[in-house]
């Protein structure tokens, strides 16, 4: 290539990357809602930006709803294969924790979980338009459904993710007086303080990914999430778990540590009426990796 194409080439890719970057944090969001995976979202954005320096951008009239079609379309087809993996996967599956996003929309762990139980074009329907306030034209053109269609997969979503949804808003620094109390409380043995803190049908889900120890099963009701905390005490006051940091994780309060292992793990709590109704562990270093 002459120096004048490599030149062209240079100035073309500054373009589509000047254009782009702006809209990648959107996009990004867009993709891990999706897929409930960091890494798998950043991979389909650059996928994204590989085709936009192949497209006709002067002919683009809107950029963003092009990138978000084409990101969405590629988290369509992602999916197709996620399914099949997550139907291996050893344990309970969570999505990849993000520790103190700052976002409004309340897609929470519990929401995103609710998530995983729709068709992907369910699920593509439902957050385009009842998250990111996409008009339903324009969803039923990025799933290549007519607008009819597309306003009753997010129905029936919106059906189906219901009680997965926040009934009220948890003022944050409650929550996390909350995770707090509960990381003291849990890795000193006060099992009376922990006790009081959770509900009577909490349920408790561990992801080790098959890496690390993890319950293999839901944990779920009061006596079995407190005989199991029972056992964690004694593990964490003789090998240690230390507290990196607390704040909000997936839209709950939760907490960061680093185990005698040398991981990283995460944890966050599902609060209903000032009970503690939803215990997430992040074990597996998979998903943890993208928190170094």
């Amino acid at each position: 290539m002459t120096p004048a194409g490599i030149r062209g080439e240079m100035e073309s890719g500054a373009d589509a990357a000047a254009s782009f970057d702006p809209l990648r944090p959107l996009l990004t969001r867009v993709a891990y809602r999706m897929l409930g995976s960091v890494a798998d979202a950043e991979d389909v954005v650059q996928d994204a930006f590989i085709r936009w320096l192949g497209t006709d951008r002067d002919a683009v009239r809107e950029p963003a709803a092009f990138l978000r079609r084409t990101v969405t379309r590629l988290c369509l087809d992602q999916l197709k294969s996620a399914r099949a993996q997550r139907e291996t996967y050893v344990g309970p599956w969570l999505p990849d924790p993000l520790v103190e996003e700052e976002d409004d929309d309340d897609v929470t762990l519990p929401l995103m979980l609710a998530l995983e139980r729709l068709s992907p074009l369910e699920r593509a329907a439902f957050l385009l338009h009842d998250v990111f306030g996409v008009e339903f034209d324009e969803v039923a053109k990025t799933i290549e459904r007519d607008a009819a269609a597309t306003r009753q997969l997010a129905a029936r979503a919106r059906t189906h993710v219901r009680d997965a949804r926040p009934r009220y808003k948890l003022e944050k620094a409650h929550g996390l007086e909350i995770a707090n109390a509960f990381f003291a409380a849990s890795r000193s043995g006060d099992m009376g303080a922990l006790g009081a803190m959770l509900a009577a049908d909490v349920g408790m889900w561990s992801d080790g990914g098959g890496k690390r120890p993890a319950a293999m099963v839901p944990v779920l009701g009061f006596d079995t999430v407190m005989t199991l905390h029972r056992s964690l005490a004694v593990l964490f006051g003789k090998y240690g778990s230390t507290l990196v940091h607390v704040g909000t994780i997936n839209g709950l309060p939760g907490f960061v540590t680093r185990e005698a292992d040398g991981e990283f793990q995460t944890t966050a709590l599902e609060i209903e009426d000032g009970k503690v109704a939803g215990i997430y562990v992040m074990r597996n270093p998979d998903k943890l990796k993208h928190m170094h």
